[in-house]
């Protein structure tokens, strides 16, 4: 009940705070192709459910059309807004709205495309026992997502063998921990996050290690390692094929 309320009073503050850079960015994009500024995202919210995430279309129309679920750096889909507000983050801003409406919480295991959760482990699984969420350890992890899948001649499998694995272990040891105190400490690093990353990724590595993960997941968060094809949790090797 105090996540909820304190996702409710910070997405609706955020909101109120943030409306005139959303409409400014609105603007640009629906004057680049005069089509709606927003992509409505169909995301899995439970088995066999799902919701409509909202973001600021940061690709061309119809992108989900031209190329896969996972995006490189060097996606040609990606328009010039496109790219200011991925680097900043603030496509994900209209998710406040799924916030509000309960779809969603500020903080909690980033929602996935239908498409990967049919991949899913049974372990995998239990990553619906917490809301999905805007940010999480993962989100600032993989913040450079993009250049991990620059120049891959099959992003989306490339995301499935060495970001998914890592990516749900991360959510479900949120899930195992999440609090409002956790959630205001994840909001803090993924906002340093966008002003410096070897901050957000200390940062990180300091709050997984006080709240007891493990010396491999705190290992991973630092980033200085090559990140290498490895089981999802709850799998004994890695299969997955498209």
């Amino acid at each position: 009940m105090l996540k909820r309320l304190f996702d409710i009073i910070v997405s609706a503050t955020g909101l109120f705070i943030l409306w005139p850079l959303l409409l400014l960015f609105m603007l640009l994009i629906w004057l680049q192709d005069f089509c709606s500024p927003f992509y409505i995202a169909p995301r899995a919210r439970a088995r066999g459910r799902n919701f409509n995430m909202v973001k600021l279309r940061s690709m061309v129309k119809n992108a989900d059309k031209k190329g896969g679920a996972s995006t490189a750096a060097n996606d040609r889909r990606i328009t010039w807004v496109g790219k200011l507000i991925r680097k900043t983050k603030f496509d994900e801003v209209p998710q406040l709205w799924n916030v509000l409406k309960g779809d969603m919480s500020l903080v909690g295991p980033r929602p996935q495309v239908m498409r990967d959760v049919a991949l899913y482990t049974e372990t995998e699984y239990r990553l619906f026992d917490a809301r999905p969420g805007i940010t999480d350890f993962s989100s600032i992890v993989f913040s450079d997502e993009g250049d991990i899948l620059k120049g891959s001649e099959n992003p989306d499998l490339k995301y499935n063998q060495i970001i998914r694995p890592w990516k749900s272990r991360f959510g479900l040891f949120y899930t195992q921990h999440q609090s409002v105190v956790v959630d205001v400490q994840l909001i803090v690093l993924t906002v340093f996050a966008v002003i410096s990353r070897p901050i957000a990724l200390r940062g990180v590595q300091s709050l997984l290690h006080r709240l007891g993960a493990t010396a491999e997941l705190v290992c991973v968060a630092s980033r200085t390692e090559p990140l290498l094809p490895f089981p999802p949790p709850g799998a004994t090797e890695v299969e997955i094929r498209f």
